[in-house]
């Protein structure tokens, strides 16, 4: 009797990765396809029964339907301006679409870019040593202006010595990293400098006010030197302890910080428009004052101002 062959089978078992945020990025996707469904949907709902019958004759046979009737066929009257026709220049091809419609798929569009952008950073931190011994002093969210990281103190490892802004050489290289990855996008940046409530007794005149832009700025020269573009720099502030990141302890290390926002759009135009606003000043400083008006009036009524002219200065001779 032959023995039988013992066969083993072994089963490769694969754990399930981690996902990360890639989620997010399909998300973003889903959500702008969404947009557009429900763009498609507002528009079916305003149309009359005539405009539907003309979309549909023009989907089932687009060049009959062109070639037989106007080059013009749909008209929603206006309500969303899908076809020009006031227009003579337009091809029939061509589509009109609204400026609310062109802001709002704008706005996803550059909220999808910083949602990558998030990852990319979060990717960087987790990857790259140097940032990764310092994660817990790194905060990165989505604001209103754009993406902000902000670079916060903790107890026993400050960015800066205690009133001076100069940098540590841990808090250097953490914006030189940084600056490889903010350098490579095209968003203008906002820097901005806090401290914690605590006056600051270093020289006369010289407040958390001061101590904050230095320290703004202070951040500003690490990032040109690390890769970031010196015009890629729109605002640079300093805001003593007006804005606290943990408010029932304002002496708190984590209040002391510096933020940079990757500004969108509609942030970094408001900047642009705000700063460059032309119009009259509302005090001219170069003008003469009412009471230097009055008192030169005074001399030249009292014959002083001739006699002022006429009297040689100390040291001057009298021709």
């Amino acid at each position: 009797m032959e023995q039988q062959p013992i066969i083993i089978k072994r089963k490769k078992v694969v754990a399930a990765g981690h996902h990360g945020g890639s989620w997010k990025v399909a998300f973003a996707d889903f959500a702008t396809a969404m947009m557009a469904f429900f763009l498609v949907l507002w528009l079916t709902a305003t149309a009359s029964p005539e405009q539907i019958k003309a979309v549909e004759g023009y989907f089932r046979d687009p060049v009959g339907f062109t070639e037989g009737g106007s080059p013009n066929p749909v008209d929603l009257e206006g309500s969303a301006s899908v076809v020009n026709e006031t227009s003579a220049d337009l091809e029939p091809n061509q589509i009109e679409i609204s400026d609310d419609v062109v802001d709002t798929l704008s706005d996803t569009l550059e909220q999808r870019r910083m949602e990558e952008l998030f990852q990319e950073l979060k990717q960087r931190i987790e990857e790259n040593e140097t940032l990764q011994e310092f994660k817990d002093q790194l905060l990165i969210d989505i604001t209103d202006e754009g993406l902000r990281i902000q670079i916060v103190d903790r107890s026993g490892r400050p960015m800066f010595d205690s009133g001076k802004a100069e940098l540590k050489y841990y808090s250097q290289e953490i914006l030189f990293e940084l600056a490889k990855t903010l350098g490579s996008v095209d968003n203008k940046l906002s820097l901005t400098g806090h401290t914690d409530a605590t006056p600051f007794g270093g020289r006369p005149g010289y407040t958390n006010w001061e101590l904050s832009a230095d320290r703004a700025n202070t951040a500003r020269r690490a990032l040109v030197a690390g890769g970031v573009r010196a015009q890629q720099i729109a605002r640079v502030v300093g805001l003593s302890d007006s804005v606290l990141f943990n408010k029932k302890e304002p002496n708190a290390p984590v209040n002391r910080r510096i933020s940079i926002i990757v500004l969108n759009k509609k942030t970094q135009d408001s900047i642009h428009n705000s700063a460059s606003a032309k119009g009259a000043p509302l005090i001219d400083l170069t003008a003469p004052t009412e009471e230097e008006k009055a008192e030169a009036m005074e001399k030249l009524e009292s014959g002083n101002w001739l006699k002022e002219k006429a009297e040689p200065a100390p040291g001057e001779l009298n021709w």
